[in-house]
């Protein structure tokens, strides 16, 4: 997959999230139906758990190195496979308006890599595996309630860490990170519980990428494609269903 693909592909899946959050509350009207747990946001504070669908990604920085043989190698993540995450879910109300969530959980996820020589072309590829520990700390936004729904969008940060077992490859990774991220979704009132379809965008903050490879310092063939990167940073699209 090109890179232009592998950009169109997030595209189609953001508008489709997007018409599919958006859409009943888009046509939802007072008095429809009968208005369901009326008293749900007049809680301080309530429980409840999601589970979801991500897509990890990685952004490369290249530093222009060039190998002994005249080779430069070059890095991206052509295909991206979904992974699933459970969380659990504590919401404390701040206002009318405003709540504070946090939701720990575990985010299991894949990715590939191709390295390529742009001199000999030659390719090479790793399958990145990933179990993420993840503490997500929001502030979810809402609307006002129309009817059976209610719009709301979240701005927080994230620690992961993952707890996947090393192995000797070309590219190792830290196992802490932490994220911004920006979210949007739309509370559905059922009558016994209310369903949360969320999206949300995850950007990584810090250099992720294992500089210091000792376990190399005999294979020099697979150092390589660390000593041509400047810094990786991950970033994750995240697809939600929270039951508060």
């Amino acid at each position: 997959m090109s890179i232009s693909m592998h950009k169109i592909s997030w595209r189609l899946l953001l508008l489709t999230v997007i018409f599919t959050v958006g859409l009943p509350a888009a046509f939802a009207r007072p008095g429809d139906k009968i208005l369901n747990r009326p008293y749900a946001d007049q809680k301080r504070w309530h429980l409840g758990f999601s589970v979801g669908m991500h897509f990890q990604d990685l952004d490369f920085t290249h530093n222009g190195f060039t190998t002994p043989e005249g080779g430069q190698w070059f890095v991206e993540v052509p295909t991206f496979d979904p992974g699933i995450c459970v969380n659990v879910l504590a919401d404390l109300r701040l206002h009318k308006y405003f709540n504070l969530r946090l939701t720990p959980g575990m985010y299991f996820g894949s990715k590939g890599a191709e390295f390529r020589d742009h001199v000999t072309g030659t390719v090479e590829r790793q399958d990145i595996k990933t179990a993420y520990v993840v503490v997500p700390l929001d502030l979810k936004i809402s609307g006002d309630r129309l009817h059976n729904s209610r719009p709301y969008v979240t701005l927080g940060a994230m620690a992961t860490f993952d707890v996947s077992k090393k192995r000797s490859d070309f590219l190792q990774f830290n196992t802490a990170d932490a994220y911004l991220s920006v979210g949007l979704g739309c509370d559905f009132y059922l009558p016994f519980f209310k369903l949360n379809p969320e999206i949300k965008f995850c950007f990584g903050l810090t250099d992720i990428l294992r500089h210091d490879r000792p376990d190399l310092d005999e294979n020099p063939e697979m150092y390589k494609i660390t000593q041509s990167l400047a810094k990786v940073k991950s970033k994750m699209f995240v697809l939600t269903f929270y039951f508060e």
